[in-house]
């Protein structure tokens, strides 16, 4: 359990043990109150307090001023380079100091499989957020058009779900 003072401002229960969700956001969840994977339904008391994510330093330099570049996890799980000299003023909306930031996309693996629908490779795609699926090599997606492109073969994997290869039908082989 938590420390014994911090308490629920719902049910004045205590809250419980700090969780991390796979995109690498942090949680304390009150005792009263359980997530129920089944039904994909809370229980129990509603209340959840999202703990702010601390940049972690990084062993790279920004190209715009030479600072340590950090990694961090926004409020909704995306994630991105950004110089630790560089802030945000909340009251202007603008950034301060040093301006620099890359977003951190997907990343992309392959596999020995071929796709099931059209024979082409498959690749094991891990979005920013930590999500990972198993999808054609030809699929896409169109930004403008907002819609998918290429081979539509995707199969989502479960947390903690590990990649099983050469047990997909192989129509080359």
């Amino acid at each position: 359990m938590s420390d014994p003072q911090e308490m629920c401002p719902k049910c004045k229960s205590p809250l419980g043990d700090i969780v991390e969700t796979a995109s690498g956001k942090k949680f304390q969840r009150c005792s009263k109150g359980s997530w129920n994977a089944q039904t994909k339904q809370k229980e129990g008391c509603d209340y959840i307090k999202w703990i702010a994510v601390e940049p972690k330093p990084l062993d790279e330099k920004c190209p715009k001023c030479g600072s340590t570049l950090v990694l961090q996890v926004t409020r909704f799980g995306k994630k991105m380079k950004k110089c630790s000299m560089g802030g945000w003023d909340k009251e202007t909306k603008k950034p301060t100091g040093c301006d620099y930031i890359e977003w951190i996309n997907g990343t992309t693996e392959p596999l020995p499989d071929k796709c099931p629908d059209c024979g082409k490779p498959l690749v094991l795609f891990t979005t920013s957020a930590g999500k990972r699926m198993i999808k054609c090599s030809t699929s896409g997606w169109d930004k403008t058009a907002k819609q998918a492109t290429g081979c539509l073969y995707v199969q989502w994997l479960k947390h903690g779900e590990q990649v099983s290869t050469g047990t997909r039908d192989n129509p080359s082989g």
